[in-house]
């Protein structure tokens, strides 16, 4: 197990029956919270005709450091987690959801999480979105630590595969204390390049936390998934 830390970990089930629903949605948790807080965000969003499959982390948490972290510093936690979102990817394949019909997003570590993973899948998703979140990357970066990224490298994104106007959603304060806003920009950049069609919102002061713009212009993006 430590070198899969999350292979066992329970997923909670929320939602419309996959007999009745129309979209999944795997929603994935900040650092230190719980399935059952993507379940509340999931009554918030008022769909009820979408399954849910949120993940717990082992010890609340997909990996240690902070995303923008060498990548070494987050394994074999990232590598675990990803690899938990490619096993209920997998599975809802299986009953009929591929990923042109499932919806990946996360908060915070989750959104990160999200992010990293369809980006990495290449493939069309019915919906992706970051809440307080960016890009993990690829590879280490070389060369001086950079303000703007809270005194990290920056990565490399090398990403294969084109996600052909995958709606994204990336919502962010523009003073996140953990979320570099050059970081949601790069990830902007990086799923547009890929063929996603991104709708970034950027609000104003210091926070870290979803705001109610975020769930109506999610709601907006998802009543029109999978149609």
């Amino acid at each position: 197990m430590r070198s899969d830390p999350h292979a066992r970990g329970r997923i909670v089930s929320v939602g419309a029956p996959l007999s009745r629903a129309r979209l999944a949605m795997i929603m994935l948790h900040g650092r230190g919270g719980a399935p059952e807080d993507m379940a509340g965000l999931a009554d918030h969003l008022a769909l009820p005709d979408i399954a849910i499959r949120a993940p717990q982390a082992a010890g609340n948490s997909w990996w240690p450091d902070s995303f923008l972290a060498p990548l070494a510093a987050n394994e074999p936690g990232l590598t675990s987690a990803l690899g938990v979102v490619e096993n209920i990817v997998d599975e809802l394949a299986n009953d009929g959801f591929g990923p042109d019909r499932t919806v990946i997003l996360g908060f915070s570590q989750g959104a990160c999480l999200a992010l990293e993973y369809a980006a990495r899948a290449g493939t069309p998703f019915a919906c992706v979105a970051g809440l307080s979140g960016g890009l993990i990357g690829t590879g280490d970066g070389r060369g001086a630590a950079q303000p703007e990224l809270y005194n990290h490298i920056e990565k490399s994104f090398d990403y294969a595969g084109q996600m052909d106007g995958t709606p994204v959603l990336l919502g962010c304060h523009e003073q996140d204390p953990h979320i570099p806003l050059a970081r949601v920009r790069t990830s902007e950049t990086v799923f547009r390049d890929q063929g996603a069609n991104v709708t970034t919102r950027i609000y104003p002061g210091t926070g870290h936390g979803i705001v109610e713009d975020e769930i109506s212009a999610l709601r907006s993006i998802l009543n029109t998934s999978g149609q």
